[in-house]
């Protein structure tokens, strides 16, 4: 168990609570409904134990309540993590990225994948940044980078996808990153070709899903 401070800044003044780090990042990310800070105690100041009064919260937050709050200042502020915490996460990052792209990578002058240990090699040898978010929204910026130095490209699945125009606002950031063209039709629904990594084609398609609830038509198309 690791103690660490969350804190947030509102109405122009700071608050601070100690948390377990772990429970915090759960709760944060939506994985645990509850979360409780040490002692129940919500600080202006933790360093000198200054107590927050209850008409600085109410003032803050809406409410004095130190539940309702605690789960704010998680939920909406900055957590401090570790430099081991952050050493441990950047290298399951790593090591999922390595995984996708040994699966869904190739080398397109001999259309076989790569091995794991050869893509390791390589990210270290480009001084490739991976960032502490989704592989998703990194992966053409890993992919340029690698390039340098392997000859890599990601194996990828070709879609025609029709949004009804009820949900293209939303649906929009979804198709965005990977369209290859639009098309907006006549009435108001868009057609789009997206390229998309074999190894999220699924997700890709719950997300799509998810957001049009189940009206967007997609259409694979096959290499001719």
């Amino acid at each position: 168990m690791t103690n660490t401070l969350a804190r947030i800044k509102k109405a122009g003044k700071n608050f601070e609570i100690i948390v377990d780090l772990d429970n915090a990042l759960k709760f944060k990310k939506g994985e645990i409904s509850s979360i409780e800070s040490e002692g129940d105690k919500i600080f202006t100041d933790s360093k000198k134990g200054q107590v927050a009064s209850s008409s600085d919260l109410q003032e803050a937050f809406g409410t004095a309540d130190t539940n309702e709050v605690v789960a704010k200042i998680v939920r909406e502020g900055e957590i401090q993590t570790t430099q081991e915490h952050r050493g441990a996460e950047q290298e399951k990052k790593f090591k999922q990225v390595v995984d996708f792209l040994s699966t869904n990578a190739i080398d397109p002058q001999t259309e076989n994948p790569h091995t794991p240990e050869r893509i390791q090699t390589a990210l270290e040898q480009a001084g490739v940044n991976i960032k502490n978010t989704s592989i998703e929204n990194q992966i053409s910026e890993i992919i340029e980078s690698l390039s340098t130095v392997l000859p890599i490209k990601l194996d990828t699945k070709k879609v025609k996808i029709t949004i009804p125009a009820t949900h293209t606002g939303k649906a929009y950031g979804v198709v965005n990153q990977h369209k290859e063209s639009e098309n907006w039709l006549n009435d108001g629904s868009l057609e789009v070709i997206a390229k998309i990594p074999s190894g999220m084609i699924m997700d890709f398609y719950d997300k799509l899903n998810d957001i049009t609830h189940g009206s967007a038509i997609t259409e694979e198309i096959k290499n001719e």
